[in-house]
């Protein structure tokens, strides 16, 4: 079942991983369906029409301009648009493709025109990252160049390029119409045998034993193997209204664009779409006139309460909020004081906490797919997508490591209405805003916090976060100015530079304390040897050594790929203590839940919540210690890799401790209840 804005349904036959991409394309963003991948039967849903979704709404540029470096490999891909023949949905470096239009005699109307992408900079930061982005492309295979102001002009005459200092041109880029894109892999889908059921809603979805077994439809029941979200901004609704709910964290905003008529010399169809980040706003040629619209600071989320609409339809215009917008396209444009506009249109996108798209298997329940919330880029990105979602399905796992987009990234407080209405509101402009390095959000902050989070914070600490989880960047000394601190954004040395650097030779020569509360930690243990046995199966590493030893170790897949770095301690003869990253935590769960038998005597406790860590590092450190303990800290007392389990420090009870290795200097990790 592929949830969209329709319901589809496969024959028998399997699919291919490549025509499951382009269905992708189609509505990515929105809500239509994707890789139909099953080898039995299988259905999917959602509302409306196949243009019901975003697409009907979405603008139609195909850029990578404003792509975060995770998302840019899934530009190549969508870019299957073009081709010689631009009727067709094929690209000549897919033969599978050519020959499966060959074969069917399809050509796909989609409005393609091949116009170009002009990126504008108006501050030498800008083309900093500019740069930094033409750089990503050109090693990705698409082509682009840095140009001056002047060569901007030649290829855009109306445009007022005296406050620029440079641009990117990207030729191949090109406008679509999403509609038609929409109808276009929708007949494609049907003439391979996807039968699609318009107009048919889902109540929910049905599980199983955690595995999906079918859809409860207003029509009836679906059986299938595999459910897809790609329900766009209905995602979050219909994920939780399964028996059980699958959290999809991603809100709507509205969208403004306006439409104006032909201009006195209408504008040539493959006028380079504009793309003024700085200015906040696109503006691209439509039907002889201006298509222009914006992602501005002060962003309206919708649908906050109750449900969302059926379908997407055009809200209530807005020309005060709109009016910075407006502005920044006349100063861009400023022979277009006299045209006529024709409508302000505004619409539903649906955005995600950390401006990447959705997409990857349930942690909750197996078989349940979700590919949503594309940022307002579901036509720049969705070949892409839908390709890796499809090789998901069908293989286990992606060939490329799209970890950065995997739904698993998020945890539970993540999915809340009210964090996502403040988060959004800071995505949306954030999509045009100049991001530096090591810049962090600001909203929806504190979700998880150490035990230790106030003293930190009152010695300095300036924070970031981590899966939700509130960690120290670094601490200000008394003498620095804050606010210049937190304000300090450039591409070159940050302010902030001299006080890790002090940091770090402290660890290096004499001795620092790291809280490291946020890791994930898991205990695994059994009445027999259970634990150990799955333990062994699913790890590397040999994990049957002595009570009291450490293994550093990884989860591998059936490919012999990494799906976790770890470190398992033994702490007893049945009983394992598992150290991971921070943002692994759901997956890791997830991961070893799917592996682990249903056996009421193997128990799988997530602790994390329960434990504070902190390391203590540097040469000092064996001193440090040693001070505060009475068992001897030194190497030939307290070997590498080893644990001391129930020892007491000043008193206080600490789980384990263990002598570890970083920064290429001694340190110990204490575990503490």
């Amino acid at each position: 079942v592929v949830s969209g804005t329709l319901i589809a349904k496969s024959s028998n036959r399997l699919w291919p991983a490549w025509a499951k991409s382009l269905l992708e394309g189609c509505r990515s963003q929105s809500s239509w369906q994707k890789a139909a991948s099953c080898r039995r039967p299988c259905g999917g849903w959602t509302r409306g029409s196949p243009t019901a979704g975003s697409p009907s709404a979405e603008t139609g540029p195909i850029w990578p301009g404003r792509c975060c470096s995770e998302m840019t490999g899934l530009q190549p891909f969508t870019h299957l648009l073009q081709t010689q023949d631009p009727r067709r949905w094929v690209r000549p470096h897919w033969p599978l493709q050519e020959a499966w239009a060959a074969q069917s005699g399809l050509v796909f109307l989609t409005g393609y025109i091949r116009t170009g992408s002009v990126l504008l900079a108006q501050t030498q930061d800008r083309l900093i990252s500019l740069k930094r982005i033409n750089a990503r492309l050109n090693v990705i295979g698409i082509p682009s160049e840095i140009i001056s102001p002047k060569k901007v002009a030649e290829l855009h005459p109306l445009l007022n390029v005296h406050d620029l200092v440079g641009a990117m041109h990207v030729p191949e880029d090109a406008v679509v119409s999403s509609a038609d894109v929409a109808l276009a892999l929708a007949s494609a889908a049907s003439q391979n045998g996807v039968q699609i059921y318009d107009r048919t809603s889902v109540l929910h979805v049905m599980v199983k034993k955690g595995q999906v077994t079918g859809v409860e439809t207003d029509k009836g029941q679906i059986e299938c193997q595999y459910f897809v979200n790609c329900a766009g901004q209905w995602a979050y609704e219909l994920g939780l209204s399964n028996e059980e709910p699958v959290s999809i964290p991603l809100h709507a905003c509205e969208h403004f664009y306006l439409l104006t008529r032909p201009l006195e010399t209408p504008l040539q169809s493959n006028t380079p779409t504009i793309v003024d980040a700085d200015g906040r706003i696109y503006i691209r040629n439509w039907q002889g006139g201006i298509l222009s619209g914006g992602f501005e600071k002060n962003p309206k989320p919708i649908f906050t309460e109750g449900k969302n609409q059926l379908e997407i339809q055009n809200l209530q215009e807005d020309w005060d909020h709109f009016e910075p917008l407006l502005s920044s396209l006349l100063r861009r444009m400023p022979d277009l004081e006299t045209l006529e506009i024709l409508k302000l249109v505004n619409c539903p996108e649906t955005f995600t906490p950390d401006m990447r798209c959705i997409m990857g298997e349930s942690p909750a329940v197996q078989g349940y797919f979700v590919l949503a919330g594309m940022n307002s880029a579901g036509l720049s990105f969705g070949g892409g997508a839908g390709r890796y979602l499809a090789e998901w399905m069908v293989h286990g796992y992606p060939s490329e490591n799209i970890w950065e987009l995997d739904l698993k990234r998020f945890g539970a407080l993540q999915s809340s209405r009210t964090f996502l209405r403040h988060r959004v509101m800071e995505v949306m402009p954030l999509l045009y805003d100049l991001k530096v390095p090591r810049w962090d959000f600001q909203t929806g902050r504190q979700l998880r916090t150490s035990p230790l989070y106030d003293r930190l914070d009152a010695q300095g600490a300036r924070w970031m976060e981590k899966h939700g989880f509130e960690r120290p960047k670094y601490f200000v000394p008394p003498d620095k100015d804050l606010l210049a601190l937190e304000q300090s954004k450039t591409f070159y040395k940050p302010d902030w530079f001299d006080i890790v650097e002090s940091e770090v030779k402290c660890c290096k020569e004499a001795v620092c304390v790291i809280d490291m509360s946020s890791f994930t930690k898991f205990e695994i243990t059994s009445t027999g040897d259970q634990a150990l046995e799955i333990l062994q199966y699913l790890f590397s590493n040999d994990l049957d050594v002595p009570v009291g030893h450490i293994v550093h170790t990884g989860m591998l897949n059936q490919g012999g790929g990494y799906e976790n770095d770890c470190s398992i301690a033994r702490l007893s003869k049945r009983s394992f203590f598992m150290i991971s990253p921070t943002d692994q935590q759901v997956h890791c769960w997830a991961w070893l839940k799917k592996h682990m038998p249903e056996d009421s005597n193997l128990l799988l406790e997530d602790v994390t919540w329960k434990y504070t860590a902190l390391n203590l590092i540097g040469p000092r450190a064996v001193d440090v210690l040693s001070e505060l303990s009475y068992a001897p800290m030194t190497p030939d007392h307290f070997p590498s890799l080893f644990c001391k389990v129930g020892a007491r420090i000043l008193g206080i009870f600490v789980l384990f401790l263990t002598l570890v290795t970083l920064l290429l200097t001694l340190g110990f990790l204490l575990v503490i209840n």
